[in-house]
């Protein structure tokens, strides 16, 4: 029992050590004319729709909530956005080649199809970011006639 406590005990100062080691958070003042928004001016329900489903964990503007603030959520929330950012950047979405942005386009449409994005963990704690068949099928349409678009230009 005496063990029980101590590790308690270490656990517990492990905890608020760690609060003093925050990631940076993902947020930019300014949206870059590269932003896939502002370069391709979507339709309101479009863009309502990425912004609630996709642009948190693919953009460089991330709107946190309040558990964000304890260690080691910080970490784990930083990591999948960074991890998601690599995947695709809707924030630098202009400065990609004419190739990527096909590509990139391509794989959205399948993932949204393939109800892989927004991701299960993520929907469960954001209710307004799934997607209803309504809004998947918008979304994909308007992706597939800009990829349509993109791979003339």
């Amino acid at each position: 029992m005496k063990i029980l406590k101590i590790l308690a005990i270490v656990a517990l100062i492990a905890l608020i050590v760690i609060q003093f080691f925050p990631k940076k958070y993902n947020q930019s003042e300014t949206i870059p004319a590269s932003d896939f928004i502002a370069s391709y001016n979507p339709p309101k329900e479009v863009e309502s729709i990425l912004r609630a489903s996709c642009y948190n964990c693919h953009s460089n503007n991330t709107e946190y909530p309040w558990y964000n603030k304890i260690q080691p959520v910080n970490w784990y929330l930083a990591d999948h956005v960074d991890e998601g950012k690599s995947e695709l950047n809707f924030s630098d979405f202009g400065n990609y080649s004419q190739k990527r942005k096909v590509h990139k386009l391509e794989e959205a449409i399948k993932e949204v199809k393939n109800d892989k994005m927004p991701l299960e963990e993520y929907v469960w704690l954001h209710q307004d970011a799934g997607l209803s068949d309504v809004e998947k099928k918008t979304l994909m349409d308007w992706l597939g006639t800009l990829e349509a678009v993109d791979q003339i230009n």
